[in-house]
């Protein structure tokens, strides 16, 4: 089995909000066998700040859905979508 790399957007709902905190809860919601490999920012409006984390997961029936699911859940996440994937 390989694995897939997403590239995953994530709106905070606040632009006071701590990119550096949210960064942290979102690499401890992760689900079992996928990591985060990078982090990059994306300036939306008005001061608010997207973070792009590039997530490591296993190419499995469900691809990147456990995944998003775990970042709509944590405490400050706005919206998840999945910007790119691709298979390495």
């Amino acid at each position: 089995m390989g694995k897939v790399a997403a590239a995953i957007k994530v709106m905070p709902n606040s632009p006071e909000l701590d990119l550096d905190e949210l960064r942290e809860r979102l690499e401890t919601a992760l689900p079992e066998g996928a990591k985060i490999n990078s982090v990059e920012t994306e300036d939306v409006a008005f001061g608010l700040v997207a973070l792009i984390p590039t997530v490591i997961v296993p190419d499995d029936a469900g691809g990147t859905e456990s995944v998003e699911e775990a970042f709509s859940s944590v405490e400050g996440v706005e919206s998840v979508s999945v910007k790119e994937v691709g298979r390495i």
